[in-house]
Parts: C-alpha cells; structure tokens; sequence
C-alpha cells in the first residue's frame, strides 16, 4: 500500500501539468479550473455528508476560503493560464521553484531559516537556477526572437508560486477545526466558484460549445478530477500518518521530471538544454533548503508522527492538484 501510494503522488501530481494541457483549447482555462475543483470539491463534501462529519464551522470555513484562493485560484490558476502559452514542462520546472517563496515569506521563521547555511545557499542556487531560465527567453527576445510573449506568462507563474507558498503559510498559521477533509472540500468548492465567475468575466462561455468537446478533453477533465484532486491527495494525507514527513515530501523532487517526461514523449515538447541545467538546479536548491529538516528526521524517533505536521502539510497542498 505505501508503494503504490507513493507511486500516487508520484506520477499522478506530475502527470497533471501534461493533462491540463490535454484538456486545452477545447476547454477553456477558468471554466476548467471550475469543473475541476467545484466537481472534485463537491464530490469529497458528499463523502464527508455520508461519514457525518460537521460540514459548517464558519472560523474554518473562512480560512478554507482564504488558503483556496491563495492556493487553488492563485497558484493553480497560475499554471492554467500559463499552459496556454508555455509548454507543460516548463511550467512543472518554474513551479518546482516554489519552496525558495516559501522560504522567503516565512517571516515568523526567518530567524532559524535564514541562520542556516543550507538554506541560504539553497536560496542562491534556486535563484540562480530561475535567472538562467529567464535569461534564455530574454536572449531570444534581444536577439529578435518570437518568445516575447513567453516572458510573461512566465511571471505569471512566478506570481503563481507565490501565491501558492502564501496560502500555505497562512494555513499554517492558521490551523483549522474540524475535519481536514471537510475543510479541503470547503478550498475546492469555494475555489471553483470564484474560476465560475473568472470564466464568466472572460466570456468563455459563449466561445465554447460543449458538444464539440472532443472525448480526449473531457477524459483529461475526468483525470484531474478524479486522480488530481482526490485520489493523489488522499494517498498523500494516508503517507503522511505511516511515513516520516520529509520522506513524503520527496514528490517536489519527482513532479517536475514526470512532467518533463510527459510533455517529451507524448506532447513533443521541446526541451532546451539550458531548461534541463535549470530544472536540476532549481530542485538541487530545494535539496539544500530542506536538508536541515532531512537530518532533524533522522536524529527523531521514526514512529513518531504525532506532531501537526500532517495537518499543516493537507491545507499547504491543497491540491494542486498540479
């Protein structure tokens, strides 16, 4: 069971940045986010009915509101729109770069983390790791290049990133009463209706025609839906009760590289050299950030799993599902 439940949050959390792509064009990008997490969301709240859970705690529902924003239209939202223009692996190596955000607005924790030395040179490396990435796209646009329209989309996902490193902040400080899965059906519900009304404004309802959807959009819908937003995170919620928390926490290293897999042999995405240099750097920097925590683990009691953490990390992920 731990297996496969790796294997879950493996390949199924990387695996998403390929099938939103698949979803596109012929679903456009808010009405996407919107059927996915309003369905996911209300599909885990009728589960939580059945089991008799306490549907409304308004101190939970409001701070469920405020992560899904931060989190679900914010961070994925980022990477919806991103994906119109960008290809699919690019997107998964600049949004691998999230924990060097997350680092930086920890303000209640600058004090340890920016003592440390692992984590100041992680902080380098990753930011050194985004330059590169960035400085391609900008040779090509002195050069006279296309890929002006690239630049800022790939801001778009940086403001993604940390929006996402944000909402999980503030979840965290901000712990919640109830069941956490009633307050993660709570982020999804209340993320898809805020995507409803952002494809309302943009009128995407009146330039699609769901009858000529074709079935490969609406199979990629389903996956998302079913293994992105529910099965993948429940797996990763079990992980994290049975299995020390750091070790969970390794799919950062190994959503990027599906993604990049995916979007090579199925997508014909083409990958840059450079690009590749600055996924391996970027994710050599979450190494180094988190390797203060790594030995912490290994110097604790490995039975021991009775702290917050899991309840931190649920609201922190709360989806992406990518």
């Amino acid at each position: 069971m731990v297996i496969i439940a790796f294997a879950t949050v493996y390949i199924v959390w990387g695996s998403t940045y390929f099938f939103i792509r698949m979803a596109m064009p012929a679903i456009p990008p808010m009405l996407l986010g919107a059927m996915r997490f309003f369905t996911a969301g209300t599909l885990v709240m009728i589960w939580c009915i059945i089991k008799g859970e306490k549907i409304f705690i308004w101190k939970s529902m409001i701070t469920s509101a405020i992560v899904g924003l931060f989190l679900l239209v914010g961070g994925n939202g980022a990477v919806i729109l991103a994906e119109q223009t960008l290809p699919s692996a690019m997107v998964a190596i600049l949004v691998s770069a999230a924990p060097i955000w997350f680092v930086l607005l920890d303000r209640q924790s600058w004090g340890i983390n920016l003592r440390n030395r692992s984590t100041i040179l992680g902080l380098i490396v990753g930011f050194a790791g985004v330059v590169l990435l960035f400085g391609e796209q900008l040779s090509g646009v002195f050069a006279g290049g296309s890929v002006q329209s690239i630049l800022p989309w790939m801001l778009v996902l940086i403001g993604g990133s940390i929006s996402w490193s944000a909402g999980s902040l503030y979840s965290k400080h901000n712990p919640q009463k109830g069941s956490a899965a009633v307050n993660v059906a709570w982020q999804m519900i209340i993320a898809g209706f805020v995507f409803w009304l952002g494809s309302l404004f943009r009128g995407e309802f009146t330039h699609v025609q769901f009858q000529q959807i074709p079935l490969k959009s609406w199979l990629a819908l389903g996956y998302l839906i079913v293994f992105g937003s529910i099965a993948a995170f429940s797996a990763y919620v079990w992980l994290l009760q049975v299995r020390p928390a750091t070790q969970v926490s390794t799919y950062a290293y190994v959503n990027p590289v599906i993604a990049v897999i995916l979007g090579l042999l199925f997508a014909h995405e083409h990958i840059s050299l450079i690009q590749i240099t600055g996924l391996l750097i970027i994710l050599g920097s979450v190494l180094l950030i988190n390797l203060s925590k790594y030995r912490k683990e290994k110097v604790s009691e490995p039975d021991d799993h009775t702290d917050a953490a899991p309840v931190k990390k649920i609201d922190e992920m709360a989806e992406s599902a990518s």
